[in-house]
């Protein structure tokens, strides 16, 4: 058995959430005079591969602690939904249907593409990818309850869409090109589409329901796409947490493993050596422009 790394580089540069306290790392000590180096982190837990815990957004949920092994790596679907969603556009679930197979009680990995916006990629652009990604509406999320999902996992900065939180007033620019998607797609004003009773729903709705998300996948993402492999996300075993850091894996066999890092080797690198792949960036930059046009 062999690991592949799903998880984004953490560093000073790795966006949080807006708002969100970013890392901040300096030395306390240094090999000279003290024989050793040691660092002192200031950060939030939404920053980089996270893990949204229950009570981030539900008061009696569970900690992160209370997460068991067996909840956090199961076997998982991966999708790729970057042929189909753009800029501001929802996602549905007959569109992961028609990709993967998806099986009650599995982990849920969104590609939506956007890990290709990310800090570290050559088409990094930090407002796509918080602001401008896809994301979901109820019809998601009650074909997600009724498929007793574990925990659901996107490349972007938030499972709910940007448009439906906070966002859409603090980015006044990227909510008026959103509001003309909107009407032109779907024959409604942001407000009519995403209203009040649906604020923040991957948060709000899903989290009482036991199904958490983990934000910001990425990694080599992009040799696993749309298909079925065991997927494990592993936060610290922190009592009290609202959310946590982490790293997010594959599993795959040896043979398999070899195949991939062979395919890996062909495919352009980030500069902190993961795969991607710029026919993605091609297909959301063209769904975007005619979403716009």
């Amino acid at each position: 058995m062999k690991i592949i790394d799903l998880s984004i580089p953490l560093g000073i540069g790795t966006p949080a959430w807006p708002t969100y306290e970013p890392l901040q790392v300096k030395y306390f000590k240094r090999l000279a005079p003290n024989g050793a180096n040691g660092q002192l982190l200031t950060h939030s837990n939404h920053l980089g591969t996270h893990l949204d815990g229950e009570i981030h957004f539900h008061t009696p949920g569970k900690d992160i602690a209370s997460l068991t092994m067996d909840f956090l790596a199961h076997d998982a679907a991966i999708v790729d939904l970057s042929d189909v969603v753009a800029d501001y556009d929802v996602y549905t679930s007959k569109m992961i249907d028609e990709r993967v197979e998806v099986r009650e009680g599995d982990i849920l990995i969104i590609h939506t593409g956007y890990h290709h916006f990310g800090w570290d990629q050559p088409t990094a652009n930090e407002i796509r990818y918080m602001v401008m990604h896809p994301g979901p509406d109820r019809e998601f999320a009650e074909w997600a309850k009724a498929k007793k999902l574990r925990w659901i996992g996107v490349d972007c900065g938030s499972a709910d869409h940007p448009m439906n939180t906070i966002l859409k007033t603090w980015m006044p620019r990227q909510t008026k090109q959103a509001e003309y998607v909107f009407k032109k797609k779907f024959g409604k004003s942001l407000d009519e589409f995403f209203t009040d009773d649906k604020y923040q729903l991957m948060h709000l709705e899903m989290f009482p329901e036991g199904i958490i998300h983990a934000e910001c996948i990425g990694g080599d993402l992009d040799l696993l796409l749309n298909r079925r492999v065991q997927v494990g996300f592993f936060p610290w075993r922190f009592v009290d947490g609202e959310a946590s850091i982490g790293r997010c894996v594959a599993f795959v066999e040896d043979d398999e493993y070899e195949a991939l890092m062979a395919k890996k080797a062909q495919m352009p690198k980030t500069k902190h050596g993961d795969a991607t792949n710029p026919a993605h960036v091609e297909s959301l930059n063209k769904i975007s422009k005619d979403n716009l046009s």
